[in-house]
């Protein structure tokens, strides 16, 4: 059996070849596929599952939801992972599409090993701006303020963080928007894995290192662009291996 990973899709309706890839992707590779699961920055921003039920937002979300299922119904096991994108995807969405949400970080099992799959942001620890916006921003209560405030209130919210986050990304160091060596290796002993899956930095690789006296391996997914995307596929028995593909619509 095939087991997928993606991440960092940004779906949105400004690039609808993502879109119509991911469609195609979720019609070839994963109906076929025993699990896919979506480790976070699933869509450019997500302000609320009542999203599905606004004019504008409507149509794409929808459409996704209703690919989504289609898989599911067909016997595809779908889990997704929050991401600094859509932190407030809920359970109406995961009711609608068929899947399962993932607490960030989860263990796993892939070819008889343990394996630790996480969105990636909370590794970057040297990016202390975007580390106090995300303990903010996973606060239940500051959730529920933004999510009781009107949709067109909340579009104008998530502009503003996009903006001030392109703004923020220009004016630091590349190496500060990775991820932390030191935290890598701190959380991969903390779950007793050699092996981590994550997304975030769309610096797609294959790391080698050593937690705990042993080999280990980080593997990073790559951002979906509109003609390929990535993913890291297990196939049964076998370790996983990461790779790109052409995107079709």
């Amino acid at each position: 059996m095939t087991t997928l990973l993606i991440s960092d899709l940004h779906l949105d309706t400004d690039t609808p070849e993502i879109a119509d890839g991911f469609f195609a992707y979720l019609d070839g590779h994963a109906r076929n596929a025993e699990a896919l699961y979506i480790l976070g920055d699933f869509f450019e921003a997500w302000i609320g599952d009542d999203i599905l039920d606004h004019p504008a937002m409507a149509p794409l979300a929808t459409q996704v939801v209703e690919a989504l299922r289609r898989v599911s119904d067909a016997g595809t096991h779908l889990y997704l992972m929050h991401g600094n994108r859509d932190f407030l995807l809920g359970e109406r969405f995961a009711t609608d599409a068929g899947l399962t949400l993932l607490p960030d970080p989860t263990v796993i099992e892939l070819a008889g090993e343990r394996v630790l799959l996480m969105h990636g942001d909370s590794l970057c620890t040297r990016d202390t701006a975007y580390m106090a916006f995300r303990e903010q921003a996973r606060n239940p209560q500051w959730q529920a303020q933004v999510l009781a405030m009107p949709i067109e209130q909340r579009l104008e919210l998530a502009k503003n963080l996009r903006m001030q986050s392109g703004e923020a990304i220009s004016n630091k160091a590349e190496d500060i928007m990775d991820v932390t060596a030191d935290e890598v290796v701190r959380v991969m002993a903390e779950h007793d894995v050699r092996t981590l899956i994550h997304g975030h930095t769309h610096r797609p690789a294959v790391h080698s290192l050593e937690v705990n006296g042993r080999p280990a391996t980080r593997m990073v997914l790559g951002d979906w662009q509109p003609k390929r995307g990535w993913e890291i596929r297990a196939e049964s028995g076998q370790m996983p291996k990461l790779r790109d593909f052409p995107l079709r619509g």
